[in-house]
């Protein structure tokens, strides 16, 4: 077993991204393999359509057809993800899984990596990308595990509580 958790990307079935999670999120349960199949996601943007004047904010899959899991590659893990309903199958040379690099990771800017990050409730943190940006917020919660915070945003005389990911947000000074 490698020395760290690595990200793999498997192809599903086009649509079934969620389900595939879903799914997956549940085998991992039953079967007790959270120590070797860490996270699971379905990288998901944030746009803003404008639609009969009005801006709405929607999201969608940032690759459709692929979902990135965070594993230690074991036969149990690799059989638990290929046995999957809705997987086709790992991406990699004959299906061979291939991790990606570190540098791929960072560069999709979709998935966390370890971030250090020193805020408090009750701070106030500048909103530095996203359909909010510039906006500022007041931390009200911080998942450490999940790299994100809810917060207070006054959006036109209203206050509205926004998730937001670490990367989304730098501390004022």
């Amino acid at each position: 077993m490698s020395e760290r958790a690595r990200w793999y990307v498997v192809h599903t079935y086009s649509g079934y991204e969620n389900k595939v999670k879903a799914n997956l999120e549940k085998a991992i349960e039953n079967r007790h393999l959270e120590s070797l199949i860490v996270d699971v996601q379905v990288p998901v943007e944030e746009v803003v359509e404008e639609k009969d004047g009005k801006q709405k904010v929607s999201t969608r899959k940032i690759f459709p057809g692929y979902v990135l899991i965070k594993m230690f590659m074991t036969d149990e893990s690799w059989y638990v993800v290929r046995n999957t309903r809705g997987v086709t199958g790992f991406v990699g040379p004959a299906s061979k899984p291939v991790p990606l690099t570190d540098e791929e990771v960072e560069s999709m800017g979709v998935i966390e990596m370890p971030v250090d990050i020193d805020l408090e409730v009750g701070e106030s943190v500048r909103i530095i990308s996203g359909p909010i940006k510039d906006f500022v917020a007041t931390i009200q919660e911080i998942n450490s595990e999940k790299h994100k915070i809810k917060g207070l945003v006054d959006m036109f005389g209203r206050e509205t509580l926004a998730e937001l990911d670490f990367n989304q947000i730098e501390k004022l000074d």
